[in-house]
């Protein structure tokens, strides 16, 4: 396949060296176009070497080849990776003042734009009318991750990571299909239970897992309802989402939705206790007391409660297991055994704690069967994990 590869010139642009290694490594012919701030970053030697194609940025260079319309036409796919604020204004205003900007012009393959700034800058209402106009005309626009930034700062706007990039990068470029006409419902982040109008007790869960689950699922042609309690991460677009924040209420979301389903998949990490009743006012600290108690009450199991309900046997459900080891057994242990009691057609067993599962943008995981069989495991991205529960899932209908 005949990529294009657009950097411009952010610190991002280190990272599309490993994105340039990707597709190489996947058999593409790939030309980078760089922007001239972008070489100011990564240079044109690094670029040439890994591509083994020429690096030029001006439309006055290979005039004899009419290079600038001849490249976008030919590409099969256009990737923009990082797009930087300035290059996505140009972009939406239709310009073409350098070599990257005018193929995008003359380009009829898909585009993939992955933005990549300070959060600020991406919560701009131009960047986002910027965003908005580049969706209406048909690119795939990547959400930015949250994460560290240029400096100490800490947000939303980092640059996916390149194995995210050309997952989806693929998958606009070649599609696969396999869920086409399958609707598909998962739950993704973690739920919230009040105790007063400005606390709860919560969890550390992103939603990231759920939400690459759904972004892959639709981009494998899935109509998706995405059942979301409290995602920190950016939801794609083309999603049905129903929010539903505590544990009640997504069991009420999940329920009234779950008899025209073909898969459900439970990512969400919802919690096992809620307070007994939520107290109305603001719980006050007073002078003479060092200790508060709450009282706990069980919430119900949503996943067992879907698994006994379930009327259509080719109805696939799946749920998650995020489990730590204690002095009974280990995480797997511990996993095989929930498993068994939940009866679901799969189980996804995942280590939790400190920097490990939530909040991450990598998995391990392991595979269960409803009868505690160990059917495998799998390592790397979540998005690289989402393609690999939604294939085991559509296997299993």
């Amino acid at each position: 396949m005949r990529v294009v590869l657009g950097v411009s010139g952010g610190i991002a642009a280190y990272k599309a060296v490993l994105l340039l290694r990707l597709f190489k490594e996947a058999g593409h012919h790939v030309r980078v176009m760089p922007t001239d701030a972008a070489l100011k970053f990564v240079g044109a030697p690094t670029w040439e070497a890994l591509s083994g194609e020429p690096v030029t940025t001006s439309v006055f260079q290979d005039v004899d080849s009419v290079a600038h319309v001849d490249l976008g036409k030919s590409a099969q796919l256009l990737v923009i990776a990082p797009a930087t604020a300035d290059i996505i204004a140009r972009i939406a205003a239709g310009r073409a003042d350098d070599l990257l900007t005018a193929s995008i012009l003359t380009a009829t393959c898909p585009v993939v734009v992955a933005p990549a700034m300070h959060t600020e800058m991406w919560h701009n209402p131009a960047i986002q009318a910027n965003i908005a106009t580049l969706k209406s005309r048909g690119f795939i626009v990547i959400p930015p991750a949250s994460g560290r930034l240029t400096g100490k700062d800490t947000g939303l706007g980092r640059l996916p990571e390149p194995e995210d990039i050309f997952a989806q990068a693929m998958a606009a470029a070649s599609p696969v299909q396999d869920l086409a006409g399958k609707r598909v419902i998962i739950s993704a982040g973690g739920t919230q239970e009040p105790l007063d109008p400005v606390r709860f007790l919560g969890n550390r869960s992103s939603g990231l897992q759920g939400v690459c689950l759904a972004s892959e699922a639709k981009g494998r042609g899935a109509h998706v309802t995405l059942v979301a309690a409290n995602i920190t991460v950016p939801i794609p677009d083309g999603l049905d989402v129903v929010q539903a924040p505590s544990a009640l209420e997504m069991q009420r979301a999940i329920e009234g939705l779950a008899g025209e389903a073909d898969i459900i998949i439970m990512a969400a990490a919802v919690a096992d206790f809620r307070p007994q009743a939520q107290v109305e006012g603001k719980i006050k600290k007073t002078a003479n007391e060092d200790t508060m108690t709450l009282t706990l009450v069980k919430n119900p199991d949503i996943l067992a409660g879907l698994v006994a309900a379930r009327t259509n046997s080719s109805q696939v459900i799946v749920g998650f297991a995020a489990e730590t080891g204690d002095q009974d057994g280990d995480v797997l242990f511990h996993g095989r055994a929930k498993a068994i009691r939940k009866a679901a057609n799969l189980l996804v067993v995942n280590e939790v704690g400190p920097n490990i599962g939530f909040g991450q943008p990598t998995n391990s995981v392991t595979f269960v069967g409803k009868d505690g069989e160990v059917l495998g495991t799998a390592q790397g991205s979540k998005r690289e994990i989402a393609r690999e529960i939604l294939s085991r899932a559509l296997q299993l209908g």
